[in-house]
């Protein structure tokens, strides 16, 4: 998605576009996320993860080609829409496949390692957009490049990638679900799993989960949790920030050329702090480190705040709050959400529990990355900042009172201790 950052100008000039409509061809990627995040849940309880995974992959390759030969804004967005769909499937299907297939001990990390591609490709976005800019039509080798990781997903995903065990089991397919767990731990490890599995599977077995059941009974509080902290994950603003880096950087005073390679220096913030994410959450554990988080993005916005009041001083203190805010977020938020929210949801439901809320997630982003150039024109970046950093501040006093510590603690437990199993 951040591909698209460093061809914002150059989209706007192509396609004539004001502010509203260049928040549309942003942004849009961001409703096929919405899609993608609702109806994926449901399909990969019946199909499977690794099949929905396969068929994402192609979506990246089909939409990123048509992004790049687009010649109106209207199949623009459409070909956006399409990468989001496979986007959404990705952002729900990645954190549950990895912590099904996942042991306790490391869990936190693997799922975070899920965000630290994220982070990655974000990164070679930056570099590849910066490497562009002076190329003819350069805007549009940049939507395209996409294509080259799609295929690769795909080809790893053909050749490496088991089916989830606990997928597996759930339809019954205890053998087959064995022999993948043996694969990761051995065969002792496997037979353990197994009896856990079934247990967990005994005790939750039921008709086919419905979205009415997710929000009933004791079911209830746990998705409301999961997607409360889903939503403060996008409301305080990261993937505005990551998709208007440049553009943010110009309001600040910074040039064109400047803006973009500054956008590196976010993108490479970004990659070294989520390694600080797969250091810790194992180690320290979830809780405190959302705790720190969010509360090192709330001062850092307030700083960005002060910067874009500040006079001369601006595109410093702007590019020092912007690295700060996007430190604290890469070692925090970024990772630990989908890891909590991946532990919080029992087996039953998580497909059906982890596609709302993260649904509700690009919902919140759509409306952050719509809104933005708006906001800066309109209002200013002290304004717009503020709004996130509020958001911030409040998803730390949610965090400290609602979220529980999951580190350590096997799938089946967590179930047990939220009283849902």
């Amino acid at each position: 998605m951040a591909g698209i950052s460093g061809a914002v100008p150059f989209i706007q000039d192509y396609f004539v576009l004001n502010d509203v409509s260049l928040g549309a061809a942003v942004s849009s990627i961001m409703i096929g996320c919405l899609i993608g995040a609702m109806v994926i849940g449901s399909l990969s309880d019946k199909y499977g993860r690794k099949l929905m995974l396969i068929i994402s992959s192609i979506l990246f390759m089909v939409s990123a080609i048509g992004c790049g030969m687009a010649e109106s804004l209207w199949l623009f967005i459409t070909n956006r829409l399409v990468a989001g769909i496979g986007v959404g499937a990705v952002s729900v299907l990645a954190p549950i496949y990895i912590s099904e297939i996942a042991p306790a001990e490391k869990r936190g990390t693997l799922v975070s390692y899920n965000q630290f591609a994220i982070v990655i490709g974000i990164l070679l976005a930056y570099v590849i957009d910066y490497a562009l800019v002076e190329v003819e039509n350069g805007w549009r080798y940049m939507m395209a490049v996409p294509f080259v990781f799609g295929l690769l997903f795909l080809v790893l995903l053909l050749v490496s990638f088991p089916e989830s065990p606990r997928w597996l089991a759930k339809e019954g397919r205890y053998d087959n679900a064995q022999k993948v767990l043996a694969k990761i731990g051995g065969d002792v490890f496997a037979e353990e799993k197994i009896k856990e599995i079934k247990i967990s599977l005994s005790a939750s077995q039921g008709p086919k989960v419905k979205i009415k059941e997710l929000f009933q009974g004791k079911l209830a509080k746990v998705v409301l949790l999961g997607s409360l902290l889903a939503a403060f994950q996008q409301i305080t603003g990261i993937n505005a920030v990551i998709n208007y880096a440049p553009t943010i950087f110009s309001q600040a005073g910074v040039a064109g050329d400047q803006a973009l390679f500054q956008s590196i220096l976010v993108g490479v913030v970004n990659f070294l702090f989520t390694i600080v994410a797969l250091w810790l959450v194992d180690k320290k554990g979830r809780k405190i480190l959302l705790l720190w988080g969010s509360a090192g993005m709330t001062i850092s916005l307030a700083y960005m705040v002060y910067s874009f009041v500040g006079g001369s001083a601006a595109s410093i203190g702007v590019l020092v709050s912007l690295l700060a805010y996007i430190a604290f977020f890469a070692a925090s938020l970024a990772p630990v959400v989908w890891v909590v929210t991946s532990e919080m949801y029992p087996t039953r439901i998580r497909g059906a529990a982890m596609s709302f809320s993260t649904a509700i997630n690009w919902a919140c982003s759509f409306l952050s990355v719509q809104f933005l150039p708006w906001m800066l024109s309109n209002l200013g970046g002290g304004w717009a900042f503020a709004f996130f950093g509020v958001f911030s501040l409040l998803a730390f006093i949610f965090i400290k009172i609602f979220i529980p510590e999951t580190k350590g603690k096997s799938l089946e437990q967590i179930e047990k201790e939220l009283t849902v199993a």
